[in-house]
C-alpha cells in the first residue's frame, strides 16, 4: 500500500485522491444499492469516470461489489476515509482559526480602557497600531475584546485609511574586514546619524563593531533585511550599518515595499 493509500498524504494534495474520497462518501451514503450516474451527478464527473474509479477502489480493497449496482465500502475503505477526514478537519480548523482569524482580526494597544464591541479609532505610534475609544480618526474599527489602557485589544470591521507616513532608512555601507572594515568608518558621523534614527540596525560583524565604536548598541542584529523593512513600513526611521556584500539584499526588500532609503558616506 502506498503512502497515499495509507492516509499519510492529505486528500487535497491530488485530484485523484479528492475524487476517490468523494466517491467513497457517496457509496457509504447509498450502499448497498448504488447508482453510478447518481454518484457522477453528485460530484460533477462522468459516469464512465465513476466506473473507472470504482474498479480501482475494488482492486485496492476499499470497495466490495455484491452484484450489479450493489457496492459496499470495506473496513479498509472506512479506515482510509476516517484518516483523511481527520486530516481535513485539522486543516479546516487551522484555516478557520489561524488563517482567516488572523486576517480578520488585528491586534492593537489600547490607549485607554476599551469595552468589547466599542468603536475605536486606529493610529500608528512608535511602530505599533493603537486603538482609542471613539471614531474621530481617519481609520476606525470595532473592538472584539475588552482591554485596559496599555494592554492588547483585538479589532475588526476596519473602515477608512490609516493615516501615517512610512519611515526613512539611512544606510551606511561598510567594507569587509580585509578592506578595512569598521576602521574605515567615521564613528562621530555614525553616532550623529544614530541619534536621529528611531532604530539602529547592523548587518555583519564589521557593522556591529562600527556601532559599538560609535558608542551605540544596535536595536536589530539578525534578520535585518526583513526587520528594517517592517520597521520602516510602520513609520519608524532606521539607520542601517551594513557590510557592502549584504547591501543588495536589504535595498531589494526596501524597493519591494516602496520604502525610501539613502546611502550615505561615513568614511573617515
Amino acid at each position: 500500500m502506498t503512502a497515499d493509500e495509507s492516509g499519510d498524504a492529505n486528500v487535497l494534495r491530488s485530484k485523484r485522491d479528492a475524487t476517490r474520497y468523494q466517491i467513497l462518501v457517496q457509496i457509504a451514503e447509498r450502499q448497498p444499492a448504488v447508482s453510478q450516474q447518481e454518484v457522477a451527478d453528485a460530484i460533477g464527473i462522468t459516469s464512465q469516470a465513476v466506473s473507472d474509479y470504482l474498479q480501482d477502489l475494488i482492486k485496492q480493497g476499499f470497495v466490495q461489489k455484491h452484484g450489479r449496482g450493489r457496492y459496499e465500502v470495506t473496513k479498509e475503505g472506512v479506515d482510509w476515509l476516517i484518516s483523511h477526514t481527520s486530516r481535513l478537519q485539522e486543516y479546516v480548523t487551522h484555516v478557520s482559526e489561524e488563517v482567516i482569524g488572523q486576517v480578520e482580526i488585528e491586534t492593537a494597544l489600547a490607549t485607554s480602557d476599551i469595552e468589547e464591541g466599542q468603536a475605536v479609532s486606529l493610529s500608528m505610534h512608535d511602530g505599533t497600531l493603537q486603538a482609542t475609544p471613539g471614531t474621530t480618526g481617519s481609520a476606525t474599527a470595532v473592538a472584539v475584546t475588552g482591554a485596559t489602557a496599555g494592554t492588547d485589544v483585538g479589532v475588526t470591521d476596519f473602515e477608512g485609511v490609516l493615516d501615517y507616513e512610512l519611515g526613512d532608512v539611512t544606510i551606511v555601507s561598510l567594507p569587509r574586514v580585509d578592506n578595512g572594515g569598521s576602521r574605515t568608518a567615521d564613528t562621530d558621523r555614525v553616532a550623529d546619524l544614530a541619534v536621529d534614527a528611531d532604530l539602529l540596525a547592523v548587518a555583519g560583524t564589521e557593522a556591529l563593531a562600527t556601532a559599538r565604536a560609535a558608542d551605540h548598541e544596535p536595536d536589530l542584529r539578525f534578520g535585518t533585511a526583513d526587520a528594517v523593512r517592517e520597521a520602516a513600513t510602520r513609520g519608524l526611521d532606521v539607520l542601517l550599518l551594513a557590510v557592502e556584500t549584504d547591501l543588495a539584499g536589504h535595498t531589494d526588500r526596501l524597493r519591494e515595499d516602496n520604502v525610501s532609503y539613502e546611502i550615505v558616506d561615513a568614511a573617515e
